[in-house]
């Protein structure tokens, strides 16, 4: 009997947990489901969340100290960061282009409006005190916190990943800088705790296909009712129509043309992290899942993969930026107000910062919007309008994050000559060929 590939297991979780949480819907066993089945599907995403930070700091402290030269670090870190910023550019310019095109926001009649605004003002309220409270600080203060005062409190929340890379990177350089005899106790430490965490993500994802069942059975009897679905279709449409081009046409595009990957084997190698990051709308989540794939099955040497992935996962946010344009705009449309070119500028450059400043977290991006609407003048309250499908836009937002930083650290590892044939492991081979 032919064995499943995780992919394939996966795939057949989120199928049964679809299935599951309609059916319980039906039976009005909502509760049934958020006390039973809800749980299982937290604990999944806890082992990824668990394991996100011990991973960040060993591979990348590994991946720095292998570089042994700081300039090589340099010109890595300046063509990542380059290329984040131009994906994410893309994406927002995308992202104004379809909205501009289609007005999703005219369709908008007052009394959904006013349905909208009501349902869910409280949610719209506790967003735009926290993006408040962002606004009010310094002009420098994303640089004042991105130095963290005391390293064992900001490994302590996932929120704090840029912290934990500053010194992670600034450990690293120093390994680097010291003499290699004094160095070699230290690398040897970082390279087992690397291997070991490493074989600890293959063991939580024996249990993915259970996890994803659990939390889109949770997803489904949770949803707001389908007519504010209906009310909002032709803005989900707009978004979902950017993130597909993104996922299915820019990113496997760029990885053919730079570094010869087909797109069958780009998809292939990929997909797991992609349904992942699907179910747990996390891109810290997925963070281990995502450098699993992209070291061990396409082929990015160890040294750009945890290099790159770590950042990725807190500064490169092309679903984000592009769900913010095209949000930003509907949200004015539907309160029936002109935006200038300048405005559309404006919402390409606050976008584009606000996406980098966004959490790797559920519905960050949401945070962030505040601040673009900000910037462009209009009603904040507006935020309310799209709360009914934030959250399974949020997840497809979050393939698109998790596909844009795969790709990213293809072209970095092609540019260094640090790309080669994918490598597994024995216990990847075992969950992949393991039976359902």
């Amino acid at each position: 009997m032919k064995k499943l590939e995780l992919h394939w297991k996966i795939l057949i979780g989120m199928f049964l947990g679809i299935v599951v949480g309609l059916i319980a819907s039906a039976l009005e066993m909502n509760q049934f489901v958020q006390d039973w089945i809800k749980p299982f599907g937290t604990i999944f995403i806890n082992l990824l969340k668990l394991i996100a930070i011990p991973l960040i700091i060993a591979s990348l402290i590994k991946g720095v100290s292998d570089l042994k030269d700081i300039s090589k670090l340099s010109k890595m870190g300046g063509r990542t960061l380059g290329i984040y910023l131009g994906t994410t550019l893309l994406a927002v310019i995308l992202g104004l282009f379809i909205v501009n095109t289609v007005r999703p926001g005219v369709t908008v009649t007052e009394e959904t409006r006013q349905e909208l605004l009501e349902g869910y003002s409280s949610e719209a309220t506790d967003k735009i005190n926290i993006a408040t409270a962002e606004k009010d600080q310094g002009p420098l203060r994303a640089l004042e916190d991105l130095v963290p005062d005391n390293i064992f409190s900001a490994a302590g929340d996932n929120r704090n990943m840029l912290q934990v890379i500053f010194f992670v990177l600034f450990f690293g350089i120093g390994l680097i800088l010291i003499a290699p005899e004094k160095a070699k106790p230290v690398k040897d430490f970082i390279d087992g705790l690397n291997e070991v965490i490493l074989k600890m993500i293959d063991v939580i994802m024996l249990g993915a296909p259970y996890g994803v069942f659990a939390l889109l059975a949770a997803l489904i009897v949770e949803s707001p009712s389908w007519s504010l679905f209906q009310a909002l279709l032709w803005y989900s449409v707009c978004v979902l129509a950017g993130l597909a081009i993104l996922i299915l046409v820019v990113y496997p595009t760029l990885a053919r043309m730079i570094t010869g990957m087909k797109y069958k084997k780009f998809f292939g190698g990929i997909g797991p992290a992609q349904l992942v990051a699907f179910s747990t709308s996390s891109s810290a989540a997925t963070l281990p899942v995502t450098m699993e794939r992209v070291s061990e099955h396409m082929g990015v040497d160890e040294e750009v993969s945890s290099f790159v992935l770590p950042i990725g996962a807190t500064v490169n946010m092309d679903g984000t930026s592009l769900y913010q344009g095209v949000a930003a705009v509907f949200i004015a449309q539907a309160f029936g107000i002109d935006l200038t070119l300048g405005d559309q500028l404006s919402i390409v450059l606050t976008a584009t910062l606000a996406s980098i400043g966004s959490a790797a977290v559920p519905s960050a991006g949401m945070i962030m919007l505040v601040i673009v609407l900000g910037a462009i003048g209009v009603p904040e309250a507006g935020l309310a309008l799209i709360f009914a499908v934030d959250r399974p836009l949020d997840m497809v937002r979050t393939i698109t994050n998790v596909t844009g930083d795969a790709t990213v650290s293809l072209i970095v590892a092609k540019s260094m000559g640090l790309l080669g044939e994918p490598h597994e492991r024995k216990l990847t081979d075992h969950y992949q060929g393991s039976e359902v």
